[in-house]
């Protein structure tokens, strides 16, 4: 027997709220917010293709006080740093630019509510780097 995700699910505390966070993530993945969820629900999700688990936003008490110990990888269907500028204009956070004058490497950032995730480089960007 085996487990499959369903969710993955970040910590919402105050002053984030779990729509606010759902919306933000929105935009970064194209996923919609679940259209039954409203400002001030204590869950939100947003909504996956088949098959993909779904991003759960919770309000919880307390407030984040450590670097997680899970978080996303993003790769981008278009260029890394065209992503970066993005995700930046959105709201995301820089932490730790990881980018490489090679073309490697990525770049770290924080949500909104101080989750971390990463941004790659873009499948097609891979491709080209595997063939030189």
């Amino acid at each position: 027997m085996t487990s499959l995700f369903r969710h993955i699910t970040f910590d919402c505390a105050e002053p984030h709220e779990p729509y606010e966070l759902a919306e933000f993530w929105s935009r970064v993945i194209g996923h919609p917010v679940d259209p039954q969820a409203e400002p001030g629900d204590d869950e939100v999700v947003l909504e996956a293709p088949a098959g993909q688990p779904t991003l759960l936003f919770m309000r919880v008490p307390e407030a984040k006080t450590l670097k997680n110990r899970v978080h996303l990888d993003l790769q981008p269907d278009q260029p890394r740093d065209e992503e970066v500028q993005r995700v930046s204009a959105l709201g995301a956070a820089i932490v730790d630019d990881r980018r490489q004058p090679n073309g490697s490497g990525w770049v770290v950032f924080t949500d909104p509510a101080g989750n971390e995730f990463c941004i790659e480089r873009s499948a097609a960007e891979r491709a080209v780097a595997e063939r030189e």
